[in-house]
């Protein structure tokens, strides 16, 4: 191999699920707050401990509408050894040639020699193809994950099958982690509580939404408000161990595990709305009520990547926890008024 360096390749959308879930217990972006130098200075220090060579280059992978710069990727763009590559954000919210991106940049960095080591920061299985090619050429492949004590591969959110491709899997430091992503705000009854006021007057207007979008809540209102929902608690999830064990039998064929699976999905939903609820502006909670059922992409995708998170990929792709996870936060809603 040619120079004695590392590069470091970091899915975004991974790395900030993984980050704000350990931080706010939710992957939802508003609940929590990245700072970007600290987290890539962070990781490029950490590898830089465990490989002892300097670093080429860190590539920074992420999509937004049109593959255009927003704000936010101009500025970790102008980080020192940072080149940010972007997808795009497809009609129903899926990020596309992200991964394909990444993969072309692995290989090519070690087809032309420029780096020895690479760090992944990833765990999609559709990777590891790449990660093979790559070390094909002499290149040695090191998965950089998020530590996670009850996975059988001792990090989060990763598949198996990348793993194994992988020469070794190492862990991004949890003080690190603590430093860079940091919870927006704490449970707040108050302003869920007058979120929901405007919730249930959309709901119950007889000409509609319209009516209630100069509605402002008086403070009689309020307190009657608050007197009637002291019954309704914070719910969380963050102690939840999910574990298998060793005598599954498949979905189907255990009902008992099918009703706990349901259960962490039910509550899971309600959390994300509370999240939602207490982070929202008005104006966003009358147009969530425009399109009742139907849920915003962000909104929808966070519910998927919190159950994710506790309940693994294969067990959310079920379609009836999907149900329930979008039936549980409507449920959360409908409960306020």
């Amino acid at each position: 191999m040619g120079l004695n360096q590392t590069a470091i390749f970091i899915d975004a959308g991974f790395l900030l699920s993984l980050g704000g879930h350990r931080a706010a217990g939710t992957t939802l972006r508003s609940a929590f707050t990245t700072h970007y130098e600290s987290l890539v200075r962070g990781i490029i220090q950490t590898v830089k401990q465990n490989s002892g060579m300097s670093n080429l280059r860190v590539y920074w992978y992420d999509a937004s509408k049109d593959g255009l710069f927003t704000e936010q990727h101009k500025r970790i763009g102008l980080i020192s050894g940072v080149k940010v590559r972007l997808g795009r954000i497809s009609y129903n919210g899926e990020q596309k040639g992200v991964d394909l991106r990444l993969a072309l940049d692995l290989v090519g960095v070690a087809r032309t020699r420029a780096a020895s080591v690479a760090y992944l920061v990833s765990g999609d299985d559709d990777l590891a193809e790449a990660v093979e090619e790559a070390q094909d050429l002499g290149m040695k492949v090191v998965l950089l994950g998020v530590a996670k004590s009850e996975s059988r591969l001792g990090v989060a959110s990763v598949a198996e099958h990348l793993a194994l491709t992988a020469d070794s899997i190492e862990t991004i430091p949890d003080q690190l982690l603590d430093v860079a992503f940091t919870r927006v705000i704490e449970w707040d009854q108050e302003h869920s509580e007058k979120s929901a006021i405007v919730f249930k007057a959309a709901s119950d207007s007889d000409d509609g939404i319209s009516e209630v979008r100069s509605t402002v809540p008086t403070p009689a209102v309020m307190a009657q408000k608050s007197s009637r929902q002291k019954s309704v608690e914070p719910m969380s999830y963050a102690d939840v161990v999910y574990s298998s064990g060793s005598g599954r039998q498949g979905y189907q064929g255990n009902a008992v595990y099918e009703q706990k699976e349901l259960s962490v999905a039910e509550e899971i939903g309600g959390k994300v709305a509370e999240s939602w609820l207490a982070l929202t502006t008005q104006a966003e909670v009358l147009e969530l009520l425009a399109d009742k059922p139907q849920l915003p992409l962000e909104i929808d995708r966070t519910l998927l990547k919190d159950c994710a998170q506790v309940l693994g990929e294969w067990t959310t792709d079920q379609q009836k926890i999907r149900r329930v996870l979008r039936s549980a936060f409507w449920e959360y809603l409908d409960r306020l008024m």
